[in-house]
This record gives C-alpha cells, structure tokens and sequence, in this order.
C-alpha cells in the first residue's frame, strides 16, 4: 500500500487531511505529522479536525492552523486517519462532493474499507506509526515538527508504552524521533504534568462512583452532565478516566459512561486481553481495538449500565 500512497502524493498537489470525531492524541499527532511531510514534498495541504483538539495537544506545530469547517474548494486527494469507520470523519467530509479521492490510513480492528486506496494494519501501535513508516519510505528527511507530533501520536496511543500494543516496532520508532532532537520530557510534561485543576475535581467525582462486579472483575466510573456543572470540568478533561477502574487487580473489563446529552451515554471499554471489547462495542453499532474501544448507548444511566453489564458478563461467562 506504501507505494501507492507514494504515487497518489508524488501525481496530487492539493491534499485535506482529516480524522475523527473527538481527535485524541493519535488522531491529532498522526494528521500533524502528516500534513507536515506533505508540506516538505511541496504540496498544498489543509488539516481539518470536526471537533476542536484538546487543549493538552496546543503545543504541538501548527495545530493553530487546523481548520473545523472543510472549505469550499476542491482537493485532489483527502487522508483519513484513525477514522475505523468513516461515519466518523463526520458528515461534511462523507458527503463532500468536492473531494476527488480518500486515502484511509488507520489500525482498529473495526473498519470501514472506504478508501481508493486502504492502508490497515491492525498490528501498528498507533496511526502515527504507519505515518512514519510512509515517510521512511519516501526517504524524506524526518525534521523535528513531524517527529515531535508522531511521536506524541504513538506516546498516547500507547498509553506511555503501558498498554498491550506496545510493541517492539513503537518502541523502535519512537527512538528514533527521539533522535531526532525531541526532548522526551518536554512531551511528557505537556501530556501529563500540566493538568487544569478542574480535571482533578472530575475525577474525584467520577471515583466516587467506582462501580466493582461482586466477581471483581467487572468495575465502572461515571461521570454525568451535573458533575460537569459543579467542578467546571469539560469533556476532554476525562481522557484517560477509563484507566483508574481498569488498574484494579482483578479487573479484566473496565468501563467508562460519560453522558453526552440526556438521555444518551458514550460507553468507553477497556480490557486487560481475555475478551475483546471491540466485540463488546460492535454489539452497540460501536467499534474499536481488542482492548480499546466504545460506543454511544440511548437511555438512562441505570437503563444502560444494564444494557452493557449484561453484554459484558455474557462475554466474561465464555
């Protein structure tokens, strides 16, 4: 597919990048670093985003510059990335006309085929990781903008190499954006040591209702539009929420209902590798990785924590 790829960049000039819903680090540091490359070729590129990007990621180049309406003008080629289904590049990019082709470029497990060309592997750490390997193989030199955004792209995908997909080949690959010139403390000091105070009172709300099946090996946090009202906590203050049930010894599935509007939850999984979630997620018209994945539920907090409990023990009782 690399080739491919190579060609479509080497015979186009005008190029959108884009990726999901609610860009998480991978999304955001995977469409920077690939915008950058493209940029280093000599070609026109616009990098749109249909939500904001967290403010944890405002230090990254250029993510100024990051478009969330798709102009009205035509492009010759538009990469998705990290997208697992296209209905989640957002309908202005799946209905846009102006568009000539898509290049999908990700590594769920649950995808969507809706490329001219399709570049999955469900083996890669994260998107940034097949960013990298398209840039190896151009033989473009790696500056420090594209190295510092692919390398956030695998660290949070990763979980700071703490999660299961942690695998040699990230390992080697952030080595050598690190050898680039980045200063990995740098990175981890704007990813993990500069918290807004609001995140910290969100989740003391959210533990406070720590859910643990009788079994131990089922647990949940919540939070709910109230808990939003009295910290002045936001959405993108719960990245990561999910990881606190999950660290229980025991724990193999862990939870995360976060209430969007009334009457409608989005339903994070996470999984220590005996089932797959993504599985569990598709059951809900959700997708995701084996041990990652998500899906949007309709219905009260209790009607859906009852929805979802149900499908998780049936797939632990396996």
């Amino acid at each position: 597919m690399i080739p491919s790829i190579l060609e479509a960049i080497e015979r186009n000039h005008t190029f959108l990048v884009t990726t999901h819903e609610n860009p998480d680090g991978d999304a955001v540091g995977s469409s920077l670093g690939l915008a950058q490359f493209l940029r280093n070729a000599g070609k026109e590129v616009t990098v749109h985003f249909k939500d904001p990007a967290p403010e944890l990621y405002q230090f990254l180049p250029r993510i100024d510059q990051v478009l969330h309406i798709v102009p009205d003008r035509p492009y010759d080629v538009c990469f998705v990335l990290d997208v697992g289904e296209f209905r989640r590049a957002g309908e202005a990019i799946t209905s846009c006309t102006t568009i000539g082709s898509f290049i999908n470029i990700d590594h769920h497990i649950t995808r969507d085929l809706f490329g001219a060309i399709n570049y999955i592997d469900t083996g890669a750490a994260a998107t940034g990781i097949l960013i990298y390997r398209i840039i190896k193989a151009s033989g473009q030199t790696l500056d420090r903008d594209t190295a510092l955004s692919l390398y956030t792209a695998i660290l949070t995908d990763t979980g700071s190499f703490r999660y299961s997909n942690s695998n040699p080949e990230a390992f080697a690959v952030a080595g050598q954006l690190i050898a680039v010139g980045l200063d990995a403390w740098y990175v981890t000091e704007r990813l993990y040591e500069s918290q807004p105070a609001e995140r910290l009172k969100l989740l003391a709300e959210a533990l406070g209702t720590l859910v643990v099946s009788p079994r131990g090996d089922v647990a949940s946090v919540t939070v709910t539009l109230d808990m939003y009202g009295r910290t002045g906590g936001t959405t993108e203050l719960t990245d990561g929420f999910v990881n606190y049930p999950r660290s229980i010894k025991g724990v193999e599935v862990a939870i995360f209902f976060r209430e969007m509007e009334p009457g409608l939850f989005k339903v994070g999984f996470r999984s220590k590798g005996k089932i797959s979630v993504a599985t569990l997620a598709a059951l809900f018209g959700g997708g995701g990785h084996h041990n990652a994945a998500g899906c949007n539920v309709a219905g009260s907090i209790d009607e859906v924590r009852h929805q979802v409990l149900h499908r998780v023990y049936e797939a632990l009782a396996v």
